[in-house]
């Protein structure tokens, strides 16, 4: 009779192999653009910390929208709330198509590797079950002698505690599969529930930005002619350079006219009236604005860093998701908010004390010239391709390292 231990270890191997065989494979599942396994783990790293950043600016903004007295000011940052939302969404996508991207590496990784080890393991196993069942009888009546028959089930038996130690490899191969799955599962779940949070904030804003809109274009009075400017200066600018200096010009003279006193009253007794001294008004300075990256991503060109047509960068160039929400860098007033040749549509925003931002590659702006914005007020999108996203600080015109003053 076979011993049953050895028949039994003999079917479990086979069924072993059999699965590894012809089991579930997994499918791919919905259409998910898969980042490759060697910028999955930074993805995932730099997605996770983008998505508690915008955590962080939405709890703040909406604390101080709560505490906010002036309707204007509340309105603000209700928007911006709701942008840094957006942001979050978008990064928290980014984390599931990682760890998704990270699961299906696995899991061809071990897919590879029990290709290799469970066929011999299949064919192993197929020729054990034969011989186990083979009845000692008909073994006996076969050429050869019955000592030869012992010694080969002698053999077997003693070879079956090292095939179940190298089945155990197999076995782990297959329980860490099944793991790496269930984490693509989850991770594809995530994914899904992400779009669907990001369309309902998109909605949100976009239901505010429409009210807030109306409410700037019946107060708006001058704006309209000094957006017509603004646009003829486009027109004229050589280059971006040329525009942004420009727009520089009318923002200093506008500070010099603001800071000049207001008109002295006519006194009763002209005879008796003391010689007021008029104070020449001076451009007033002030720190940088703390800013924030306008969009989240990635950092294509640093400050400085040599493009391809040999000049130099004057910011920071980043590679959004497609569509993301683009935010205002710091407070100030936009000056320009239009297409400009070359750069996609752009938002030109003053800020206190002779600062500008520019931020460019912009497919929609939600903003309009006069418009007052804080730091993290929703400007517009970006493409829905890979178009990038640069912000540029200057200061009286002089470009900066934006990196040095985000906080």
């Amino acid at each position: 009779m076979t011993p049953r231990p050895f028949l039994a270890s003999c079917a479990a191997l086979a069924a072993l192999g059999g699965w590894a065989l012809f089991g579930p494979q997994g499918h791919a599942g919905p259409s998910v653009l898969l980042i490759e396994p060697d910028k999955a783990q930074d993805e995932l790293a730099r997605a996770t910390r983008e998505r508690s950043a915008a955590a962080a600016r939405a709890a703040r903004f909406a604390r101080e929208a709560q505490q906010a007295s002036a309707a204007a000011e509340r309105a603000a940052r209700e928007a911006a709330a709701l942008a840094a939302q957006i942001q979050q969404a978008e990064a928290a996508i980014e984390v599931a198509r990682a760890r998704y991207s990270l699961a299906r590496a696995q899991r061809a990784d071990i897919a590879a590797r029990l290709a290799a080890k469970q066929e011999p393991t299949a064919r192993l196993a197929a020729a054990l079950q034969t011989a186990a069942r083979r009845p000692l009888a008909l073994s006996a009546l076969q050429p050869g002698s019955l000592k030869d028959v012992v010694h080969i089930r002698a053999v077997l038996a003693s070879a079956v505690p090292q095939i179940r130690a190298r089945t155990e490899g197999l076995r782990g191969e297959l329980a860490a599969r099944r793991a790496a799955e269930n984490t693509a599962a989850r991770s594809l779940a995530d994914l899904r529930d992400g779009e669907v949070d990001l369309r309902a904030r998109r909605q949100q804003l976009a239901r505010l930005e429409a009210s807030q809109r109306l409410a700037f274009r019946a107060a708006r009075g001058n704006a309209l002619r000094e957006e017509e400017r603004a646009l003829a200066l486009a027109e004229q600018a050589r280059d971006l350079d040329g525009l942004v200096d420009q727009l520089d010009r009318q923002a200093s003279l506008r500070r010099e006219l603001a800071a000049l006193p207001g008109p002295i009253l006519r006194p009763a007794d002209l005879a008796s009236a003391v010689p007021i001294e008029t104070p020449t008004a001076t451009p007033t300075t002030s720190a940088a604005p703390r800013l924030q990256l306008p969009v989240a991503g990635r950092t294509l060109a640093g400050f400085g860093t040599l493009r391809e047509s040999g000049q130099r960068n004057t910011g920071i160039t980043l590679a959004p998701v497609a569509g993301a929400q683009v935010v205002a860098p710091a407070r100030g007033r936009v000056a320009f908010a239009a297409p400009y040749r070359g750069f996609g549509r752009i938002v030109i925003i003053e800020h206190e004390g002779g600062w500008t931002s520019l931020v460019t590659g912009l497919a929609r702006v939600d903003v309009a010239v006069g418009q007052s914005v804080i730091g993290g007020s929703p400007l517009g999108v970006a493409g829905r391709g890979d178009e990038p996203v640069t912000i540029e600080l200057r200061r009286e015109g002089t470009p900066v390292n934006p990196l040095g003053f985000v906080g």
